[in-house]
């Protein structure tokens, strides 16, 4: 686990070739980012993965790898944000994937009805999953390759769908995910304009066996109900399939786009 910001240039520096793709997850203290570690680190065209959560916590031992390293990232301070692009400025990437997200936590609860709405939840709900990922790609694509095909994609939901909502409920969340389609929508027209051949989408993952969705999984059959290194698997397939006329829009963990 790298602790400071100038041990985690000092490892990149000796370690990162930039005719091989270099990766940033954000996030990869969860399921579906451990699993993508894993699965990364078996192609053969990453060079390098950088990968950024808020816990300190020991990587078990199959993710502990001189192709990997590790920083702290706390999303809900801007200037902890903001050493992304101090730390990476040299580095020239080609995927960002930014895995985190927030449904609840101890204080936090889907809403069921209008009653259960409350400002400090939706605060926390926007700021997780829409304004942080705009803060880290604010940092990050500038230092995305011009000369390749990049992608810069962040988890969404099919809940953040408006065309798709029939169930109503989980305002917050819902809202937080639409929200973060719109800025992906805005930011790929401005990122074309510099990067041809760059990709900025979101993707839903499916429902996944983590802690977000485990007090959620009732009604979910047992065949759509995915685990970590599935879903990893599906959006990397997904991924390798998109063209740069994709960018902008939003697609599920089997390639299908959610409209909006």
């Amino acid at each position: 686990m790298i602790g400071s910001n100038v041990l985690v240039v000092s490892v990149c520096m000796n370690s990162v070739n930039n005719r091989h793709k270099n990766v940033v997850l954000i996030g990869t203290t969860g399921g579906i980012g451990s699993a993508l570690i894993k699965q990364l680190l078996q192609d053969s065209d990453v060079g390098h993965i950088f990968a950024f959560s808020r816990l300190s916590a020991e990587k078990p031992i199959e993710l502990c790898n001189n192709k990997v390293t590790y920083g702290y990232l706390d999303l809900y301070s801007e200037k902890s944000i903001s050493q992304l692009g101090v730390l990476l400025e040299s580095i020239e990437l080609d995927l960002v994937l930014v895995c985190s997200g927030l449904l609840h936590d101890d204080q936090t609860q889907p809403e069921k009805r209008l009653s259960q709405v409350n400002m400090e939840n939706f605060q926390k709900l926007f700021h997780i999953n829409a304004t942080a990922p705009m803060l880290i790609a604010q940092q990050l694509v500038p230092l995305l390759n011009k000369k390749r095909k990049v992608v810069f994609a962040v988890i969404s939901a099919r809940v953040g769908s408006i065309s798709d909502n029939r169930l109503g409920g989980w305002y917050g969340y819902r809202a937080s995910k639409s929200a973060l389609n719109m800025l992906l929508k805005t930011l790929s027209i401005e990122a074309q304009r510099k990067l041809p051949q760059s990709i900025i989408v979101g993707l839903h993952p499916g429902t996944v066996n983590t802690m977000l969705s485990q007090p959620f999984q009732s009604k979910v059959p047992a065949e759509k109900l995915f685990t970590p290194e599935q879903s990893a698997s599906y959006l990397l397939g997904v991924l390798e399939a998109l063209r740069p006329e994709h960018s902008g829009r939003v697609f599920a963990w089997d390639g299908a786009e959610i409209l909006p």
